[in-house]
Order: C-alpha cells, then sequence, then structure tokens
C-alpha cells in the first residue's frame, strides 16, 4: 500500500468514526491502535491474488475481532471492499454515518411554502452557469452518492467545464487520459465501478482528469492545503479562466467553517485562485440501511415527495437550499429500491439496463466474482459492473459457510447498452467462465 493511499484512509476513518462523546483519551488511543491493526491486515489482503480472495481477509478479520473501537474503525475499512465486489447494501451496513438534526441546521424546506423541489439533474447544472467551479462530494463507501455525478457530467461539459478534479485518481497514472478508462492503478475508490464510471464518462465526454490528492503524508489542514495547491497548480496556475468540476469526499467542499482543526480543500483553493465555487453536497440526506441513521428532514421529505429521482430544492427566486452553512445546495436522494438484491440506482438514472445472471456458470465455486468490461477497453479495466455471487451470506464467517443443496444464485449486472467481456472467477482468480455479451436496451440473459 502506499504512503498516499494509507494517509486518504487513516485520516477519514479517524475524523468520520469518532463521536463526539468518545474524545477520552483511552477510547482515541483504542481507535489509533485500530487504525494500525487496519493497516495491518489491508497490507495482508493486499498480498493475495485477486478482489475476492482480499475481500476475505477483511471479512474474516472483521468476524473475529469483536472488540467495539477495532469494528468502528475496520468497518470502513471492510465497506469500501464490499463496495468494490458489488455488495452495496452490507457496505452500507458495515459504515454508516448517522445523521442526527444539529443545531445550525437550517429550517426544513418544507416548513417554508417559497421552496419547491426540482430535479437535480434538471437544476445544479443551472445554478452552474454563473460558477467557474463547482464541487461535488460522495460518501465513499455508499457509492449511490456518485450516480448523480455521473448523469452531471454531459450537462455540465455542455455548459463549458472542461476539468474534472478527482480526488481519488493517483497523480502517479499518466497515462489514464491516453488510455481512456482506470485501471487497478488509477487510484483507490475507482476499484469500484461506479467510481470507474464516472472517470471513465468524464474523458469520454472530453474532460481533462486531473488528481489532485497530497502526495506527502500531510494530514489534518496540511493535507487540505496541498490537495488546493495541485488542483491550482494543475489548472488555474496555467488556465485562468478555466472552468472546473472537482470530485472529493464528505466535507472537504465545505466552504467556509472549521475543518479538521482548520480548513477545507475548497477554502484553501478560494483563497489561493479568488475563485468561489458551486457547493453541491450529497452525502447527508440519503437513505441509510438501518432508518435511525436517517436525517429526519429525509425521512419527512421522501414520505410526503416520494422523489423517484434526485432532488434540490429552490425558492421562487431560484436561490437554492441547503442544510448548513458552507455548502451552496443539499441532494435529496429517493428511498432506496432493491431488485434481485441489487439496488436499482445502479441503473444510473436509466444510462444503464439489468442484465440477468444465473450463478449456474460459475460451477460450483463460491463466492464467484462476476464482472462484466467494455469489449473496447483492455483486460486491466475496472469492470463496468461486477457482483460477488455465494448462496450463502457473503458476510457469513466461516463457520456459518455451510451449504445444504441450496440452488444457484442470481443476480442483475447493470449495463450501458454495448458489448462486454463477461468473466466468472473462483476465490483464487481463476477464470472459471468468459462470454462476449451484447446488451440491448431490453433485459437479457445469459443464453
Amino acid at each position: 500500500m502506499s504512503a498516499l493511499r494509507t494517509g486518504i484512509m487513516f485520516s477519514c476513518a479517524l475524523f468520520f468514526c469518532v463521536p463526539a462523546a468518545s474524545l477520552a483519551q483511552s477510547w482515541r488511543s483504542r481507535q489509533i491502535e485500530a487504525s494500525r491493526k487496519s493497516e495491518k491486515i489491508m497490507h495482508e489482503a493486499d498480498k493475495h491474488k485477486g478482489l475476492l480472495a482480499q475481500y476475505q481477509v477483511m471479512r474474516y478479520a472483521y468476524a473475529n475481532d469483536k472488540d467495539p473501537a477495532f469494528r468502528l474503525i475496520f468497518g470502513q475499512y471492510l465497506s469500501w471492499y464490499q463496495t468494490f465486489i458489488g455488495d452495496y447494501p452490507d457496505a452500507a451496513l458495515s459504515f454508516s454515518i448517522k445523521q442526527p438534526l444539529e443545531k445550525d441546521d437550517r429550517p426544513s424546506p418544507l416548513s417554508d411554502p417559497e421552496y419547491s423541489a426540482r430535479p437535480a439533474l434538471e437544476a445544479i447544472p443551472e445554478l452552474a452557469k454563473k460558477y467557474q467551479l463547482v464541487y461535488l462530494n460522495e460518501a465513499h463507501n455508499i457509492p449511490l452518492t456518485r450516480t448523480l455525478t455521473v448523469q452531471l457530467l454531459s450537462k455540465l461539459r455542455q455548459e463549458g467545464f472542461s476539468y474534472f478534479a478527482v480526488e481519488t485518481i493517483y497523480q502517479t497514472d499518466k497515462k489514464l487520459q491516453s488510455r481512456g478508462y482506470p485501471t487497478a492503478d488509477s487510484g483507490f475508490y475507482t476499484a469500484e465501478p461506479i467510481s470507474a464510471e464516472m472517470v471513465r464518462t468524464a474523458i469520454k465526454l472530453g474532460f481533462k482528469v486531473i488528481g489532485y490528492e497530497a502526495l506527502s503524508n500531510a494530514t489534518g489542514d496540511a493535507r487540505e492545503a496541498e490537495q488546493a495547491r495541485n488542483i491550482y497548480e494543475h489548472i488555474f496556475q496555467h488556465d485562468p479562466r478555466a472552468r472546473v468540476v472537482v470530485e472529493a469526499g464528505y466535507a472537504h467542499i465545505q466552504e467556509s467553517g472549521e475543518f479538521l482543526g482548520g480548513s477545507s480543500m475548497a477554502e484553501h483553493l478560494y483563497k489561493l485562485s479568488g475563485i468561489d465555487g458551486l457547493s453541491v453536497e450529497q452525502t447527508v440526506l440519503v437513505p441509510h440501511q438501518v432508518k435511525e441513521d436517517n436525517h429526519p428532514y429525509y425521512d419527512a421529505i421522501v414520505e410526503k415527495l416520494q422523489p423517484q429521482v434526485p432532488i434540490v430544492f429552490e425558492n421562487k427566486a431560484g436561490k437554492p437550499w441547503a442544510l448548513r452553512a458552507g455548502y451552496d445546495v443539499n441532494v435529496v436522494f429517493p428511498a432506496q429500491q432493491m431488485r434481485r438484491g441489487r439496488p436499482t440506482w445502479l441503473s444510473l438514472g436509466g444510462l444503464r439496463h439489468p442484465y440477468f445472471i444465473s450463478g449456474d456458470r460459475c460451477e460450483g465455486h463460491y463466492p464467484c466474482l462476476i464482472e462484466a468490461r467494455y469489449a473496447i477497453e483492455g483486460k486491466d479495466a475496472i469492470p463496468a459492473d461486477r457482483m460477488a455471487l455465494d448462496p450463502v451470506p457473503l458476510m457469513a464467517t466461516l463457520n456459518d459457510r455451510v451449504r445444504q443443496g441450496q440452488g444457484a444464485p442470481v443476480t442483475e449486472l447493470y449495463l450501458r447498452p454495448g458489448k462486454y467481456d463477461l468473466t466468472m472467477s473462483a476465490e483464487d482468480g481463476s477464470l472459471i467462465f468468459r462470454k462476449t455479451i451484447s446488451v440491448s436496451e431490453k433485459t437479457e440473459a445469459i443464453p
């Protein structure tokens, strides 16, 4: 694991896992030790060939250690790998950031008749017309928060935005732009297919994709400042009129207020460039697997409006509503719908269609990793979609994994129309099945 990747994980895990009531030194010490242990486990996982084998190391480590501090920290690490193998519901359970009502939260837009809901895909590009810089954030283990970004890219490109700065992209991948797709060496979170699709889509649309993560081991304010400098030096220093979309995790995009003992990346970038950005918050008003973790406004909005697409609120003057200071607008995502064990938001607003898969082709090798890569891309490409299949729950422990004649599991991959290289692999990475498939506008199945 690179020092860069380690720094990303450590800082995110500590900041987002620490409850307000648990700042006692002893508890923090346990968390720091849990972070060190988590890093060791990930180093061990990295030594194994194949994503499934790596995930198994992570999963059994979690199952075998009941220490609350370890589970609090390592749950986030585990959840990233669960997104990598397409197990999105378990990822959301392994690490969930509860969203309580905070004292500084603005009143709900439902309480003000001036505000009305609009599809975010329509409203945000209109808001962006007045800006040179647009910030979009994500929750790293909730790829739902990447889905709107994928859809927005084409509309923002039409508005003249030409750079896409992405936190997770490694600056060391010098061939990303010419290659046209991310690989395992392109970034950490890009191992998750929606994240990869986001980057792939940007390149196809003509965006110049920029990685801006700190190259040093800096944390806190120093890391935020380094990220901002990287964006400024890579883009605005030589192209001061550039229109830029910046994608980042969580509160890196807040434009005011204290962050990690200092200022956020967005605030540091404003100090460097003098450019005011449109800050789009996407991580708070989302559905959680445990309803009690939802923000109270979220439940009320969804119950009253029953949105089918991501929405934002604007008043009659066109001013957007934001839950908290530091952001210009909040996105509210619809309630999650499931189909054959997978969330339907994987369709990316209708850009992708479900393709039925039966585990019969796994030939009894479970867990079995199903992957679909664009036929025009190399074998090193991050798949357009992937899913691990198993007749028993993927989170079952070794002692639980007893199969008693269950039928072959089934699932669906979500794919754009086109041709794909479909593969099925065993835990050790060995190939079980391969086939070229064509996906049309209609749901299909392997013949």
